[in-house]
């Protein structure tokens, strides 16, 4: 017969700096399924294309460092089991877009945002504070910053040339996942955020888009 472990409050807190370092290590992260990209071609483009889609996918990488941490820093506070599980699930998931747009971003001769330990602490402080309120509002988290990522995937897939399909390709899964994950956040009894909360934090992901496009 198996038992499930059952981890102490200082387990989780070492797993969690673990999984803080794998997140902001460059090349640390692997990916369980392969890149949408892998098997398309690269296209030739001038130096402006690239600088410009090399920040759109340095954005993105930023989001889902955003997104690790918001989901570990849940995963530690978090009152019920059940969550505890659907946050570290979520995040595990998640590796897959970080992995896939840290190897796009060396495709374009780019490399990540030098932000991403700020952004990185600041998401993992919001994670933690939103799952020792209640688990209801932990969730909401996850659907409300799911839905804000959804957006930026939409606008930058407008933003991309139609020739970068392997962009276009990674962003195109990215986006079917995170509103998969939305989704489920909500259907577990996640709440539904009001519109000035949503509003408050379009405009700290404004502060990131901008800071992690330029670096």
């Amino acid at each position: 017969m198996t038992t499930s472990r059952h981890y102490s409050f200082i387990d989780r807190l070492l797993n969690q700096a673990d999984q803080s370092l794998r997140t902001l290590i460059p090349g640390a992260a692997q990916p369980n399924r392969p890149s949408p990209a892998q098997h398309l071609a690269n296209v030739p483009m001038d130096e402006e294309e690239r600088q410009h889609i090399a920040g759109l996918m340095r954005i993105n990488h930023t989001g889902e460092v955003c997104a690790q941490a918001l989901y570990q820093g849940q995963a530690l506070t978090a009152k019920l089991p059940d969550v505890r599980e659907k946050m570290e699930h979520a995040a595990a998931e998640e590796i897959d877009h970080l992995a896939w747009c840290e190897q796009r971003l060396t495709e374009l001769n780019s490399g990540t945002s030098v932000f991403n330990p700020l952004f990185y602490g600041m998401s993992f402080g919001i994670g933690a504070a939103a799952g020792l309120i209640s688990d209801r509002i932990s969730l909401g988290f996850v659907a409300a910053t799911e839905q804000l990522v959804e957006r930026h995937l939409d606008d930058h897939l407008l933003q991309l040339p139609e020739e970068d399909i392997k962009s276009r390709a990674i962003l195109e899964q990215m986006r079917e996942d995170e509103i998969e994950h939305g989704n489920q956040a909500l259907e577990a009894g996640g709440a539904v955020f009001p519109a000035p909360v949503k509003q408050a934090m379009t405009l700290l992901s404004k502060v990131m888009t901008k800071a992690a496009y330029k670096a």
